[in-house]
C-alpha cells in the first residue's frame, strides 16, 4: 500500500477507535447500578476472547510457538494495557468526576511522549510538543466547559489518582506495541485477549470476596455485549494498526479525541447541549493532531 493510503487509513482506524472508547467511557456510568466493575472487565474479557477465538483461533495456533516465546510481553501488555486500564477507570468513575475523569485521560499522549523518550529515546521534536499542547488545551476546554476557573478547585481524590495510573498503563502498552511479536494482528491480539481474560480473574475473585460483586440483568449483559465487542475487539485491533502504520508518538495523539467524542456522544445519548465551548475544544484538538502528525511525518 502506497505510504498515503496507508496513513490515512491509520488515520481513520484511529479515529474510529478513538470513537469506539469515548463509547467505552459513557458506557462506565452507565453500568453504575447494572453491573460492578470488575464484573464488567471480566465478562466482557470473556465475550471478546470468545469471539477473538472464532475469528483467527487456527491462525493463533499456527504461530504458538512464537506467541509462547514471549508470553511473558504479552501478559504484561494484556494485564496492564487491557484489564488495568479498564478496572482502574471504572472503580475510578465510581469515586471521581467526569471532569477529573476526562481530563486525567487527556494525558495518555503526553505520557506516550515522554515513556517514548525516556524508554527507547525517541526524540520529541518542538513541533508535536505544540501540537500535544494544543491538544491538550482543547481537552482542558471541554471538560471545564469553558470555564477555566474550575479547575483550580479540582482536588485530586483516590479516583483521580487510579485514573491516572490507568494512563500510565495504557501510554506504556502504546510504547511497546512496536516491539510486539512477529505475529498477525489477530493472532497477537488472540493472545492479548486471553492474557486480559487471565488477569481479570483475580481482581473479580477480590470484588467477589468483599462482597461487592453486582452481576449483570438484561440491561448489563447488552452493555457488556458492546464493550467486549466494540472497544475490547473491533477499537483495540484498529490501534493496533494504526499505532504499527504511524508510531506510538503519532497514534498517541490521537486519544485526546475521546473526550471530545465522549461530549458529542453525551449530547444524542443524554440530551446534553453542544456549544461554542465544545466546538472551540473540537477545532483544538483537531488542529493540534494536524500539527503534531505535519511534524512527525517529518521526522519520520
Amino acid at each position: 500500500m502506497a505510504p498515503g493510503r496507508a496513513a490515512a487509513l491509520a488515520y481513520a482506524l484511529l479515529t474510529f477507535a478513538t470513537l469506539l472508547w469515548a463509547g467505552n467511557a459513557v458506557a462506565s456510568k452507565v453500568a453504575v447500578g447494572l453491573v460492578s466493575p470488575q464484573a464488567l472487565v471480566a465478562l466482557r474479557w470473556s465475550i471478546a476472547l470468545t469471539a477473538i477465538a472464532v475469528l483467527a483461533g487456527r491462525e493463533t495456533i499456527r504461530h504458538r510457538t512464537t506467541l509462547r516465546a514471549h508470553w511473558p510481553m504479552i501478559l504484561l501488555m494484556g494485564g496492564f494495557g487491557y484489564t488495568g486500564f479498564n478496572a482502574l477507570t471504572y472503580e475510578a468513575g465510581a469515586m471521581t468526576s467526569a471532569v477529573n475523569l476526562a481530563l486525567i485521560e487527556g494525558t495518555i499522549p503526553v505520557l506516550v511522549l515522554v515513556l517514548n523518550f525516556l524508554v527507547r529515546g525517541v526524540p520529541v521534536r518542538g513541533g508535536q510538543l505544540l501540537g500535544a499542547a494544543i491538544t491538550l488545551g482543547g481537552v482542558v476546554l471541554v471538560v471545564s466547559h469553558g470555564d477555566l476557573a474550575r479547575l483550580a478547585a479540582l482536588d485530586l481524590n483516590r479516583g483521580d489518582l487510579l485514573a491516572a495510573l490507568a494512563c500510565l498503563f495504557y501510554a506504556g502498552y502504546t510504547v511497546a506495541l512496536p516491539a510486539r511479536p512477529a505475529v498477525p494482528a489477530l493472532a497477537f491480539f488472540a493472545a492479548m485477549a486471553v492474557a486480559a481474560w487471565a488477569t481479570s480473574l483475580p481482581l473479580l475473585l477480590g470484588e467477589w470476596a468483599s462482597g461487592r460483586t453486582l452481576w449483570p440483568g438484561a440491561a448489563g449483559w447488552g452493555l457488556i455485549a458492546f464493550t467486549a465487542l466494540g472497544p475490547s475487539l473491533a477499537a483495540q485491533l484498529a490501534y493496533m494498526r494504526g499505532v504499527a502504520t504511524l508510531g506510538p508518538n503519532r497514534a498517541g495523539l490521537f486519544n485526546n479525541l475521546v473526550p471530545v467524542f465522549g461530549a458529542l456522544l453525551a449530547v444524542g445519548l443524554v440530551g446534553e447541549s453542544f456549544g461554542l465551548v465544545e466546538a472551540a475544544a473540537l477545532a483544538l484538538v483537531l488542529g493540534g493532531i494536524a500539527v503534531a502528525e505535519f511534524f512527525g511525518r517529518k521526522a519520520a
